[in-house]
């Protein structure tokens, strides 16, 4: 089952352009014109990926980004944002909140969909909605991991860390982010949570003992490991 990609671009053109050459590389794409129409087009059934344009009538993709990663349900979808806007100042706000990645306008197709690929390669996602990290298998749809033949009873919100992690590999993630991208905005237990959390995951999974590396007085990043 090939994976899923929404586009969301208000330039007709554009957005028949890039769908266009995700289908050619075997991707099942489809269109958004609107940032309104987003969220309640993926709670029901979250893509495995999103192409954002910035600039967007109904809702700015910039908000649209920080909603997505709001919501539990679709937190962990890898995003890149696609914008005519190249300065420093708008790529950094895309990726502080949240964006994967950032295309500037004008753009190669080909290497937009070669980022696409490099997104969902990153995030580890397969068609059977399974992430894999290491001796781990992580089920997003029931919400169960397996580390090798054995079970590991997680709480939610280990689960959801865990998974923000995985699919976040190689980044260096700081307390305030994964505060706000599993927590959600709205928690205001303080920072150690997190640290409570990373450190329950790597008595529960001592396989991510050394596979989580702390970033003094900052945060932590996952390894990139196959």
């Amino acid at each position: 089952m090939s994976a899923r990609i929404l586009v969301v671009e208000d330039d007709r053109d554009i957005a028949e352009l890039i769908a266009h050459y995700l289908r050619n590389a075997g991707y099942v794409v489809e269109t958004l014109a609107s940032g309104s129409a987003v969220l309640p087009h993926v709670r029901g059934r979250p893509p495995d990926a999103i192409v954002l344009d910035l600039m967007l009538p109904g809702m700015d993709g910039l908000l649209v980004c920080q909603a997505l990663r709001r919501d539990p349900t679709t937190a962990t979808i890898p995003i890149l944002m696609l914008t005519a806007r190249g300065d420093e100042a708008d790529r950094v706000a895309g990726l502080e909140l949240g964006a994967d990645d950032y295309v500037t306008k004008p753009f190669s197709p080909k290497e937009l969909t070669a980022r696409v690929g490099a997104l969902l390669r990153r995030a580890g996602r397969s068609a059977a909605g399974v992430l894999l990290y290491g001796p781990l298998t992580i089920d997003l749809d029931r919400h169960t991991v397996r580390m090798e033949d054995q079970d590991v009873a997680l709480t939610a919100k280990e689960f959801l860390l865990l998974r923000y992690l995985v699919q976040h590999r190689g980044r260096v993630l700081s307390r305030d982010v994964l505060l706000s991208n599993v927590w959600g905005y709205q928690y205001t237990g303080g920072t150690r949570t997190v640290d409570v959390h990373i450190r329950r995951l790597r008595e529960k999974l001592p396989f991510l003992t050394d596979a989580i590396v702390t970033v003094k007085q900052f945060g932590y990043r996952l390894e990139e490991r196959s």
